[in-house]
């Protein structure tokens, strides 16, 4: 009995039970995140989905236009054209991306001297690949007389302006992008280091040779990291900005060849000052990703394979 009273006037002295003060605790050290959640992620894109829904231009009240900007997304040629594009871009560069990842990864599995500087040598141009110094820096190896022109030179080879001709100017921004194959890689890598060898070991001897071991061992294996980085990958080119916009200086030029969707919507609610009609660009692209996504999910079931 004295035991269960000195337990009773420890909770009554502390606040109650320590179940009870570890909740609250939890939930104060919470507080910051939520509000964080309310107020910048929530709340922001609650009143884009309003917004979305009227005629607002960042000065006057927004008037509620029905499905006025909807209509206008379908004869939007501009808009058409930025949807082009943006496919174009996902659709070449992600796999060639995950192609020289997986490659890289690899190669770096089998084992070399200094393995952890290569490791962090790939992988250090996913962390500056999306920064505005590597669009600049992109942008001077293929000038006129950027770095490309200079080295095509010495074999007697005329370089062209590659950032100013319709015809070269996405490929510039698609190389880019495989450029930055370091967070693909390091999954892979990871992935690979998982695959027991006694598999490889056993298909050895039963003579089959490496391209038949990476087809029925490494790839089926291997397959749920691919479909991870294939869905991570997809979603962060649909979201590509930055190189776009310093590359083309904002216009998505030339010609619109580098007209990303993503630059499109910020022209339209930036520099038109028409922002009830970015907000529905906003949920569109929000639509094609998950539709993307739900896809590839969908089309999972009969490719990836999960060891269990």
């Amino acid at each position: 009995m004295s035991a269960i009273g000195e337990l009773q006037r420890l909770n009554t002295s502390t606040g109650g039970p320590p179940r009870k003060r570890d909740t609250k605790a939890a939930l104060l050290f919470l507080l910051p995140w939520f509000a964080g959640l309310l107020l910048i992620t929530a709340g922001p894109v609650a009143a884009s989905f309003v917004l979305g829904f009227t005629d607002y231009n960042l000065i006057q009240p927004p008037e509620f236009n029905g499905l006025e900007n909807i209509q206008r997304m379908l004869t939007d040629e501009r808009l058409h054209h930025s949807l082009g594009v943006t496919f174009t871009y996902v659709f070449v560069s992600v796999p060639l991306q995950l192609a020289a990842a997986l490659g890289l990864a690899m190669l770096l599995d089998r084992g070399m001297r200094g393995l952890a500087f290569y490791r962090s040598a790939f992988y250090l141009p996913s962390l500056l690949g999306s920064s505005v110094a590597i669009a600049v820096l992109w942008r001077q190896i293929f000038g006129a007389e950027g770095l490309i022109n200079q080295a095509l030179g010495y074999f007697g080879i005329a370089g062209t302006g590659w950032i100013s001709d319709p015809d070269t100017a996405l490929s510039t921004l698609i190389v880019l992008n495989v450029w930055t194959f370091g967070a693909p890689m390091v999954i892979f890598l990871a992935g690979l280091r998982q695959i027991p060898v006694m598999y490889y070991e056993a298909a050895s001897i039963d003579g089959a040779g490496r391209w038949t071991q990476f087809r029925r061992i490494t790839v089926p294996l291997l397959s749920p990291i691919i479909f991870f980085n294939l869905v991570l990958q997809i979603i962060h080119a649909f979201q590509s900005f930055t190189q776009a916009f310093v590359v083309s200086g904002g216009t998505g030029g030339p010609s619109d060849s580098t007209m990303f969707y993503t630059l499109y919507l910020y022209q339209r609610g930036f520099h038109s000052f028409d922002m009830g009609y970015a907000s529905a660009l906003a949920w569109l692209l929000l639509l094609i990703i998950a539709a993307f996504t739900a896809v590839n999910f969908w089309a999972a079931k009969r490719w990836v394979f999960y060891d269990d």
